[in-house]
C-alpha cells in the first residue's frame, strides 16, 4: 500500500514523470556499460568495444526522450530515479559485478536489456491512457533494439580469433587467482597435516585428541597459508588477480585439505576412523592430482607420482612417530 512506502507505483506516475524515468535509466546503464568497457579494456578489448558501442545507443535513446520530453513539457525534466518507484526493477551494482568475470559481465547486459523490455511492455499493457501505452511500447521496442544492436556489434567486434583469445585470457586468469592458490592451498593442508594428525592418532588411539590436533592443524594451516598469499603479491606486476582473492583461495582450500582427513576422528571407534580417514586421503591425493593434470597441464602419471608419492611418505611419517 502507498501508505507504508515511500515510493511512487507506476501506475500513479504522470506521462511526465515515466518520460523523465526512461531519461534517467538509460543515462544509468549507459555509464554501466561505460563502466564495463573500462573494466574490460585492458584483458577484453574486442568486448570492451562492444559495450561502447551499446553505451553510445543508450545515450542516442536518451537524447530522443529529452527531445521528446522537452516538445512536451519544457525543459525542466522532474528527478525520479528507479529507486523512487515501485517494482521497477533494479540494476546490480557495478562492482558486484565486474569482479566476477567476462562471461558474467556479457550475462548481466543480456539481463539488463532483457529486464527493461519485459517491464515496458508489462507496463503498455495495463496502462489505459493511448498516448502513455504508445510511449511506453516504443521504449519497449527500444530495448529490443538494444539487443539486436548488441548482437550487430558482437559480430562485428568479435571474430572467432577475438573470442577464442578472449576466453584464453579469461581462462588464464581464472587459474591465476582460483585454481593455482587454491590448489597450493589443498597440496599444503591435505599433506601437510597427515603427519601431525596420524601420528597423535597412532600416539594416543583418542579419536577425540586427534580430531582436536586436526581441527587446529587445519585452521593453523589455512589461516597462514591465506595470509601468505595474499601478503605475498599485489597482482598488479604478475598479473594474478586481486590478493584477497588468491587468499581466501589459498586458505579455504588449505582448511578443507586437512579437515577431509581430521573429520573421522568424530568416529569413537579408532580403527573404524582411521580406515576412514585413510581412504579419504587417497580421495585427496588423486583429486589433487587430477586437478593439476586438468587446469595446470600436468601430466597425470606425473601428478599421480608427484602428490601420492608425497603424500605417502608424509603419512608413513605421521604413523611411525606416532607409534614410536
Amino acid at each position: 500500500m502507498r501508505f507504508f512506502s515511500h515510493r511512487k507505483r507506476f501506475r500513479d506516475l504522470s506521462e511526465q514523470e515515466v518520460i523523465a524515468l526512461a531519461i534517467s535509466s538509460e543515462e544509468d546503464d549507459a555509464r554501466i556499460y561505460r563502466g564495463y568497457a573500462e573494466t574490460l579494456r585492458q584483458d577484453f578489448p574486442s568486448t570492451a568495444k562492444i559495450f561502447d558501442g551499446m553505451a553510445v545507443e543508450e545515450d542516442s535513446h536518451r537524447a530522443q526522450l529529452i527531445a521528446l520530453h522537452e516538445a512536451r513539457f519544457g525543459p525542466t525534466i522532474p528527478l525520479i530515479r528507479r529507486e523512487h518507484v515501485a517494482g521497477y526493477y533494479a540494476r546490480r551494482p557495478v562492482w558486484l559485478v565486474e569482479n566476477l568475470g567476462l562471461d558474467r559481465i556479457r550475462e548481466e547486459a543480456v539481463t539488463m536489456e532483457k529486464d527493461a523490455e519485459r517491464f515496458y511492455t508489462t507496463a503498455a499493457a495495463h496502462s489505459k491512457d493511448a498516448q502513455t501505452r504508445k510511449l511506453l511500447g516504443d521504449l519497449a521496442a527500444a530495448e529490443a533494439g538494444h539487443q539486436s544492436t548488441a548482437d550487430n556489434l558482437a559480430h562485428t567486434h568479435l571474430t572467432e580469433e577475438g573470442v577464442d583469445e578472449e576466453n584464453a585470457t579469461a581462462r588464464r586468469q581464472f587459474i591465476l587467482t582460483w585454481v593455482q592458490p587454491g590448489l597450493a592451498g589443498l597440496m599444503d593442508g591435505s599433506v601437510s597435516t597427515l603427519a601431525p594428525i596420524f601420528a597423535t592418532a597412532f600416539a594416543t588411539q583418542d579419536t577425540w585428541t586427534t580430531f582436536l590436533v586436526g581441527i587446529a592443524a587445519s585452521v593453523g594451516a589455512g589461516i597462514s597459508m591465506g595470509f601468505t598469499e595474499a601478503a605475498s603479491d599485489d597482482g598488479e606486476l604478475s598479473g594474478r588477480g586481486s590478493p584477497v582473492k588468491r587468499g581466501f583461495a589459498s586458505g579455504i582450500m588449505t582448511t578443507v585439505g586437512g579437515l577431509g582427513h581430521a573429520l573421522p576422528y568424530l568416529i569413537t571407534d579408532f580403527w573404524t576412523a582411521t580406515t576412514l580417514a585413510g581412504i579419504i586421503v587417497f580421495i585427496e591425493l588423486w583429486a589433487i592430482a587430477w586437478i593439476q593434470n586438468k587446469f595446470m597441464e600436468t601430466p597425470f602419471f606425473k601428478a599421480v607420482f608427484q602428490v601420492v608419492l608425497g603424500g605417502a611418505l608424509v603419512l608413513a611419517a605421521g604413523i611411525l612417530i606416532g607409534s614410536g
